[in-house]
C-alpha cells in the first residue's frame, strides 16, 4: 500500500471516530460505483444520511483541504450518492459533509468537520 493511500485510510478512520463520537451511525467506509469512491456514509442522530468527503492535509499544505472539493468533484459525489440511495433503497433526507483532517507536528489528528458543506 503507498503512503498516500496509508495516510488517506488514517485520516478517514479519524474521521469515522470523530462521527462515532458524536452519535452518528456509520453505514459504509470507501463504498465503490462507476461514478467514484464515497469516503464515509453516515446517519446522523436525526436520520439524515451524510456522505462525507475525507481530505487530510500536513500542517504545511497550503490552502484549506475544503478547496480540493471542486465543482468536477462534487459532481462525481452527487452521482455517488444517488447510485448508493438507490442501490440501498434509502428513502431519507441527504446532506454532503467534508470532514478536513489536518495532521499535526506531534503526530496527532484534528478534524474540522463541515456539515452541508455543499448542495
Amino acid at each position: 500500500m503507498s503512503a498516500t493511500k496509508a495516510a488517506g485510510n488514517r485520516g478517514e478512520a479519524e474521521a469515522a471516530r470523530y462521527l462515532r463520537k458524536r452519535g452518528y451511525t456509520l453505514l459504509a467506509s470507501q463504498w465503490r460505483c462507476r461514478f467514484g469512491e464515497l469516503d464515509l456514509v453516515a446517519r446522523d442522530r436525526r436520520g439524515t444520511v451524510c456522505f462525507v468527503e475525507v481530505k487530510l492535509r500536513s500542517a504545511h499544505s497550503i490552502g484549506l483541504p475544503r478547496e480540493f472539493v471542486d465543482g468536477r468533484k462534487q459532481e462525481r459525489l452527487r452521482a455517488a450518492a444517488a447510485a448508493y440511495l438507490s442501490t440501498y433503497e434509502i428513502d431519507a433526507p441527504a446532506r454532503f459533509d467534508v470532514a478536513e483532517v489536518y495532521a499535526e507536528n506531534d503526530g496527532t489528528l484534528r478534524v474540522e468537520y463541515l456539515e452541508d458543506a455543499f448542495e
